[in-house]
């Protein structure tokens, strides 16, 4: 059960906070995080559980693309090409987060949360998950016009799902 977000954050996704905390502490696992448009949200939801939070290595905000450059080793020209929202930054950024920080598993978080520019689509999220050394698991979700928190909390969702799948193989 979280302590801080308990009053604001919807009980599945405590239970699956939960959950993946628990998958984590059993398999003494170290969890990282590389968040964009989610701003450091599954960082504060992995280390606000009493007991378990020793599990969470390190979180990276990466919210610029300066930012995702600098503290995570994205290409700048892999931004320029493909775009801050988009499956090969997504990968770099966890990745990044990997190396940089030593955990086991790590997932990354960069989307539109909205409102979005002409040329973005509120709600498109992409996401990257998994160990340094095997297969990055990409996904991509489009969670429409459902506002700047709606997107957040989906994120979270989707997240938390990617990272129990990480950690029951």
């Amino acid at each position: 059960m979280t302590e801080t977000l308990d009053p604001v954050l919807p009980k599945d996704l405590q239970e699956k906070a939960d959950r993946v905390l628990d998958l984590a502490c059993d398999k003494d696992l170290k969890l990282t995080t590389a968040e964009s448009c989610t701003g450091g949200l599954l960082a504060a939801l992995l280390t606000d559980v009493v007991g378990k939070s020793h599990i969470f290595e390190r979180g990276f905000v990466s919210y610029s693309n300066e930012a995702k450059c600098d503290l995570l080793a994205v290409d700048a020209g892999k931004i320029d090409e493909c775009g801050a929202v988009s499956e090969d930054v997504a990968v770099q950024m966890v990745k990044g987060a990997l190396e940089r920080s030593g955990a086991d598993i790590g997932i990354s978080i960069t989307g539109f949360a909205g409102p979005a520019k002409d040329d973005q689509e509120e709600g498109l999220v992409h996401f990257a998950c998994g160990r340094a050394s095997e297969t990055i698991e990409h996904r991509e979700e489009h969670f429409g016009q459902i506002g700047r928190d709606g997107v957040r909390m989906e994120a979270l969702r989707v997240s938390l799902e990617m990272l129990e799948n990480a950690l029951s193989h």
